[in-house]
């Protein structure tokens, strides 16, 4: 599969774009607008100029930054992604928008072979399958910000994924990228958000409650159990509204408390406070 097509180009989307354009294949991004795509254009030059002036830019040919962005093109009109391989979906995680964008994917992709994947963190990959005319060939390939750094992706088959459209992304992710795969069930949150939103969403509560400041929530579980991160900050890099997303997707499949996003999330989101994106979230950030 050497033709990918991404849609959308904020971090998510970007990232995947960079780390298959470094690993030598045609990439097209397409955006919702030329403002959009300009923004994401730029964010792959910074992302590639910083890994080239640390000597990390690996690939094919003795990769510089440019020969890296000459793999790539961004536009605007979903129908320049009729040739590609495969097409992974990288918008806003909402599922009326998702399910829309793969109705329209099996129109415009003429492939009969062409696997049409999603990025999604918790929407079931069935609800995007079922839309399309080839739900065999639909499968969520989950990658993890920030994409250039951080090698796992979780492969997520519907109850409809062929055994040959699981093998052939394994194959894209683990041969083509150099990435690590996981293999996770068709469930919201899959393995990683599962297992990680519900331990968020217990950091603010925590601090909604009064129990503790966001710094010492943080500084406890960097220098008490050793996370890179603490829970707060974490939720900032992920953003405030994917995290919220994130945990509605859960509670609406699996009604557990845990699942519930607080009130302190919902209302920061309705206040446009989502986190290094925005500025400020649970931090404040300069931008």
């Amino acid at each position: 599969m050497k033709n990918v097509g991404v849609i959308g180009g904020g971090l998510m989307g970007s990232g995947i774009a960079e780390v298959s354009a470094r690993a030598g294949l045609n990439v097209v991004v397409v955006e919702s607008s030329q403002q959009a795509a300009t923004a994401a254009l730029s964010r792959m030059e910074k992302s590639l100029e910083r890994a080239e002036s640390k000597g990390k830019l690996d690939g094919p040919g003795g990769s510089t930054a440019q020969k890296v962005l000459d793999r790539v093109r961004v536009e605007t009109d979903l129908d320049v992604l009729a040739d590609r391989d495969i097409v992974v979906e990288a918008i806003v995680e909402n599922e009326v928008a998702k399910v829309d964008l793969f109705r329209a994917l099996d129109r415009i992709v003429i492939s009969p072979d062409a696997i049409l994947a999603s990025n999604t963190s918790s929407i079931p990959i069935m609800k995007l399958g079922v839309v399309t005319s080839r739900p065999q060939q639909v499968i969520g390939i989950h990658f993890f910000n920030p994409v250039p750094v951080l090698q796992l992706v979780e492969l997520v088959p519907s109850l409809l994924t062929s055994d040959e459209t699981t093998a052939r992304s394994r194959a894209w992710v683990e041969g083509a990228l150099a990435k690590k795969a996981i293999d996770c069930q068709d469930r919201a949150g899959f393995v990683v958000n599962a297992l990680l939103v519900p331990f968020i969403l217990s950091a603010i509560r925590m601090l909604e409650s009064g129990f503790a400041t966001a710094a010492d929530i943080d500084r406890g579980l960097v220098l008490g159990a050793a996370h890179p991160q603490g829970p707060l900050a974490l939720a900032d890099l992920i953003g405030l509204d994917t995290t919220k997303a994130v945990a509605e997707s859960l509670y609406e499949e699996f009604k557990e408390p845990l699942y519930a996003a607080p009130p302190l999330l919902a209302r920061m989101v309705d206040a446009g406070l989502l986190g290094r994106k925005t500025g400020r979230g649970f931090y404040t950030y300069t931008r």
